[in-house]
């Protein structure tokens, strides 16, 4: 005999799975906008054996820029080839105490007249350090809401709750030429993302990854002043990333 009966969609796991669908459609996204001033429009000049080295700003007390931002930073523009990027801490290493936060140069005047010191100088050639980059800024989260619950019993476990969470990112990247004594470009990204975490029995994360789109639009700017094939030669823009 054939069964008729209707199926019955119980209320609270039907609304659970609309808010999945409505969370995949819309969480995890993220906006980027970045900013370039560039001195010149032809791309900037970097011999065999010269090398890259990106540097965090931490002079300022309420933030720190993130190593693992400029590490980030790094392997985007190193690439295998032309373009080479001493790792950050390695340079730390070396001219140990002269780029530590109290003592690094915050102006270029000031870069130069630790350039005057033979010691300083002297690395500086046999290390074939071209270029700076300094990235001074961070990422915040700016906004928490929500809230959830875990609990365990005999028949089992489980959670239930929903939260949510923005985060920016905000840096900027300055090019300082160190043969040449001068300033050649600017980036500036605002990445902007919204998080959320459903839990209804187990959670579920729908992260946005804010700092991974800034190191992505920063990079991809930055490797566009040395190399030829970069996208960098478009006008700065607003995008919105998934």
């Amino acid at each position: 005999m054939k069964n008729n009966r209707p199926l019955r969609i119980y209320p609270v796991f039907s609304s659970c799975f609309v808010v999945l669908v409505l969370l995949s459609l819309s969480a995890c996204s993220t906006s980027t906008v970045i900013d370039e001033y560039r001195v010149t429009n032809t791309h900037l000049n970097i011999n065999d054996g010269e090398r890259v080295v990106i540097m965090g700003r931490r002079h300022a007390g309420e933030y720190e820029t993130e190593p693992e931002f400029i590490e980030c930073i790094g392997n985007k523009l190193d690439t295998g080839g032309k373009l080479s990027v001493m790792p950050e801490q390695k340079f730390l290493d070396i001219f140990y105490p002269w780029f530590e936060p109290r003592m690094a140069p915050l102006k270029l005047k000031r870069m130069s007249r630790m350039l005057e010191k033979p010691l300083i100088a002297d690395k500086i050639k046999a290390l074939g350090i071209r270029y700076i980059v300094w990235v001074d800024g961070n990422t915040e989260t700016t906004e928490k809401n929500g809230s959830f619950s875990c609990a365990i019993g005999i028949g089992g476990g489980g959670c239930f709750g929903f939260a949510s969470w923005d985060k920016a990112a905000t840096y900027e990247a300055i090019i300082w030429d160190l043969k040449k004594m001068d300033e050649q470009g600017r980036v500036k990204v605002e990445t902007k993302g919204s998080s959320y975490l459903l839990a209804v029995g187990a959670p579920i994360p729908f992260i946005a990854k804010v700092q991974g789109h800034a190191c992505e639009g920063i990079g991809d700017r930055l490797k566009g002043f040395f190399l030829q094939d970069a996208t960098n030669n478009q006008p700065p823009e607003s995008k919105e990333q998934p």
